[in-house]
């Protein structure tokens, strides 16, 4: 087994996995993975241990077959010394039951013969004086496969002992959850406790070692939620648990088998801080070195920077974070004037800012357009970073149309709104799952939908002020959107709104800052129409654009080949292990 942890060293420190909902007992590393690898040697170590595969058998030992037959014995005299109940007889073991061959000395037992099992139960509630004693009462969450558990978060009284059929269990015990969020999760008790019905104890009969029963049963826990009746909370009844099979080596053995497992999971758990302390490291690098990059005091010093990370960039963008930080940080160079050079001959922005005012004034006489309120001038000292040469800072409303959708009627899920329709209807969610453009759409409004919204132009940047605040999206089609979404069509002089979609993904965290302290933060027109918006000069708009859409590009790649590695090397985990087992 050694042999199997250094040969494949690089396996189990590589292969990690992005962070997901689920994996209680897998550690996150602080560059958002997962150890996939170390989980799976985790699982090896165990399934090895209960084959009978980890360590060498003694043929001086006393076979399982004969330690089962001293049990049978004892059980009875405790059975006669009405110290433990008489129990069912448990079916005879067949062999289409048995999932592998066990070493010479070893027996297939169900668990409800190497110990006495029982569940608790919960006191009623409405009666205060059965708890606040002094008897720990534990539920299935306590439960964390801690091998020490010695207190609880909640007590009862002798009362509730008397009164409610509460199991107490002992020093020693080996407790199992039986349903819920830690369904299989294990301890082993320090002190005498009782615990809820969501969790069924076994004191074990001589001859059975609770560590063992322990390394066991955290092996078997896939069989264990495999049995489990499945829906939003699995379960497995003591029923289940008293009947199902299980590997016993000699007891010699099981003392043995512990000891490798406590040595191996020593192993991995220092394999584990050193990856986590690498992560660590390598994390801290890179949000120093793309820190710096953002610092610097203009494109050209910016230029320089970015060569010294091309220098390493294989080395340093190694993870789905690292990349996402490298992303951020184009956008962030982007809106401040770093990712591409000024040009002395483009016209400044400032001349663009008049041009669009005139455009306005023009539209506002026609009737294609509302006349917004006036804007305070810009306090230049209250800006968050200085501009470059030939750019300016603006609002929103001051560089093309902006103003928030409609849907005026109520009900708005009136199904005379939606009947045979054929306008898209963008809601919140759609813009927050845009990544850059709007894609998807919640519905489809008819004619009579239509009249009381508004369809807004394919282009135009869509803001959400409710539920998910300050998310952005250029729509990839012509569509209506409520009045939690806020829409900008940029003018012609303009054009494209890609720009302004980049600032406000730059933007976020700080429009939060403007948002009420309220259940449901919201950002209203008026606070957004405040932001200051850092604005270049048209032709520079169009090189930002290319220049991003040329490095997002070249980051997905990375991204895509660290997927396919990760993928490998996590089929490399799983193969090692299938292997090992077979």
């Amino acid at each position: 087994m050694v042999n199997l942890i250094t040969e494949y060293m690089d396996i189990w420190t590589t292969a990690q996995m992005q962070k997901s909902n689920g994996g209680r007992g897998r550690r996150k590393n602080s560059n958002g993975q997962s150890s996939y690898g170390i989980k799976k040697l985790r699982e090896l170590i165990l399934e090895l241990a209960v084959r009978g595969k980890l360590v060498p058998q003694d043929p001086n030992d006393e076979p399982a077959s004969v330690l089962m037959e001293k049990i049978a014995k004892e059980k009875k005299r405790l059975v006669k010394e009405s110290k433990i109940k008489k129990q069912k007889s448990l079916p005879e073991i067949s062999e289409d039951e048995k999932p592998f061959e066990l070493p010479v000395g070893w027996e297939w037992v169900r668990l409800g013969s190497i110990g006495d099992w029982g569940a608790g139960s919960t006191p009623d509630r409405k009666k205060l004086h059965y708890y606040g004693g002094n008897m720990p009462w534990l539920k299935s969450g306590e439960l964390r496969d801690n091998e020490h558990l010695s207190s609880s978060e909640e007590t009862v009284t002798n009362d509730a002992l008397k009164s409610c059929s509460l199991r107490v269990c002992h020093p020693g015990d080996v407790l199992i959850a039986m349903y819920g969020a830690t369904i299989g999760m294990l301890a082993i008790l320090e002190n005498t406790a009782t615990t809820n019905q969501a969790v069924c104890a076994c004191t074990c009969h001589s001859g059975i070692f609770n560590r063992y029963l322990f390394v066991m049963l955290r092996a078997w826990r896939p069989r264990f939620t495999g049995q489990g009746a499945g829906g939003a909370q699995p379960n497995i009844s003591k029923v289940k648990i008293l009947n199902t099979i299980a590997p016993l080596p000699p007891l010699d053995e099981q003392h043995r088998i512990v000891a490798k497992v406590d040595e191996l999971m020593a192993i991995c758990d220092q394999l584990e801080q050193q990856q986590t302390d690498s992560n660590a490291t390598h994390q801290t690098l890179v949000e120093t070195l793309l820190a710096n990059f953002t610092n610097a005091a203009d494109q050209k010093e910016c230029a320089k920077t970015w060569q010294r990370i091309a220098n390493h960039f294989d080395t340093l963008f190694t993870t789905e974070q690292s990349i996402d930080q490298l992303k951020q940080t184009i956008l962030k160079l982007a809106v401040m004037g770093k990712l591409v050079p000024q040009d002395p001959n483009d016209e400044p922005a400032s001349v663009l800012l008049k041009k669009i005012a005139k455009e306005k004034e023009r539209l506002i006489k026609e009737g294609k357009v509302k006349k917004g309120r006036r804007l305070p001038q810009i306090n230049t000292d209250a800006t968050r970073f200085e501009l470059p040469q030939g750019w300016s800072w603006a609002r929103f409303s001051e560089i093309g149309e902006f103003g928030r959708g409609k849907s005026k009627h109520r009900p708005r899920n009136d199904p005379s709104l939606y009947s045979n329709g054929k306008y898209r209807m963008v809601q919140t969610g759609d813009v927050a799952r845009a990544n850059g453009i709007v894609k998807t759409y919640t519905a489809l409004y008819n004619d009579n939908g239509l009249s009381q919204s508004r369809l807004w132009p394919k282009g135009t940047m869509c803001i959400t002020i409710a539920a998910n605040i300050a998310d952005s999206g250029i729509l990839g089609f012509d569509a209506c959107f409520p009045d939690s979404v806020v829409g900008l069509i940029p003018s012609a002089e303009i054009g494209n709104a890609m720009y302004f979609e980049y600032f406000m993904r730059t933007a976020k965290g700080y429009l939060m800052d403007f948002a009420p302290s309220t259940a449901q933060k919201n950002i209203n027109l008026g606070i957004l129409e405040t932001v200051y918006i850092p604005l270049p000069p048209a032709e520079e708009i169009k090189r930002i654009v290319a220049k991003v859409d040329e490095l997002m590009a070249l980051c997905d790649t990375l991204k895509s080949r660290l997927d396919d590695a990760q993928t490998t090397q996590v089929q490399l985990a799983d193969a090692i292990v299938d292997h090992a087992v077979a």
